[in-house]
């Protein structure tokens, strides 16, 4: 069985949608209704940056949904799949691919977080880090001991087995670099990010994109979505609203969601977005999977 698969952050680059607007109409109309949307142009921000403007938030976000549901409208007709799944932000485009929410619903949405998210970095400063090379368990150890005693460290993104995405108080998360690399990490590296992710630094976000999230219609799935926040699947309405507001503090448990989809019998994942970051963490993940993607005009030609 096959599931697609949706990155998030990170995965943006300047030139993004470009070529998929200049070959298809259907593109190019869905870009003009972005930017309508917004009241912005996103297509220039896309087409030419610069990238310190596109890697911002408020940007990133917008950018990475309207590129992935372009690549959902383009493919929908040519891809048979069962269950869906989003790193962080790439819920919003699962939840589009599985006809739980529209394209102007789920765009405003996202505009919304991103605002929300870019705002709460400003007045609460926190920042991400990467490491590598240690097991879950000594990372959760790690951020349990340090959590609270000055400041917020906690896991955020659970990626793959030996890559954990830790979030906190910018001052305070950096002055304890050290410590994860004294447990034996190989690699401690800062993300370049604008705030404190899926961490206790977001609620003030949350609580104002709940609102948004409950006056917006939500359909039952057609398939299968494997939520962040629990790394099980649901099709419930209700159910994927409220996981969907869960998630901006809660950690994303990716590699759970590997896991629980390949033991479901899922041995075909396609990542459909910008990039190859996601079909890196199933092959990091999985043994036995087959993986590929779908990003610029010619991965659609050879399938159309």
């Amino acid at each position: 069985m096959n599931a697609l698969l949706f990155a998030g952050q990170g995965s943006q680059y300047v030139g993004m949608i470009k070529g998929l607007a200049d070959e298809f109409p259907q593109a190019k109309a869905r870009m003009e209704q972005a930017d309508s949307i917004l009241g912005f142009s996103l297509s220039s921000i896309c087409y030419d940056g610069p990238v310190e403007i596109l890697k911002e938030t408020r940007y990133t976000q917008p950018a990475l949904f309207v590129h992935e549901a372009i690549l959902v409208d383009l493919l929908r007709d040519k891809l048979e799949f069962s269950a869906v799944a989003g790193h962080s932000l790439g819920e919003y485009s699962a939840l589009y691919a599985a006809g739980v929410l529209g394209f102007d619903d789920t765009l405003k949405l996202v505009a919304l977080r991103g605002e929300l998210m870019f705002r709460a970095g400003e007045d609460k400063p926190g920042t991400m880090i990467a490491v590598i090379g240690l097991a879950d368990e000594v990372v959760n150890n790690i951020c349990e001991k340090l959590n609270g005693n000055g400041g917020v460290i906690v896991a955020a993104n659970y990626n793959s087995p030996g890559q954990v995405v830790v979030s906190g108080s910018a001052d305070f998360l950096r002055q304890h670099i050290a410590t994860f690399k004294e447990a034996g990490a190989r690699m401690v590296t800062e993300l370049p990010v604008s705030g404190a992710f899926h961490s206790p630094l977001l609620i003030s976000a949350k609580e104002r994109l709940a609102e948004a999230i409950h006056s917006t219609r939500f359909n039952d799935s057609s398939v299968d979505v494997y939520c962040n926040v629990s790394a099980k699947p649901e099709k419930n309405a209700d159910e994927l609203r409220n996981s969907l507001i869960e998630q901006l503090v809660s950690p994303v448990r990716w590699t759970e969601t590997m896991k629980n989809m390949q033991s479901a019998s899922i041995t075909n994942f396609i990542e459909i977005g910008p990039g190859k970051v996601l079909q890196g963490l199933v092959k990091r993940t999985l043994s036995g999977a087959t993986f590929s993607g779908f990003d610029i005009a010619s991965d659609v030609q050879k399938i159309l």
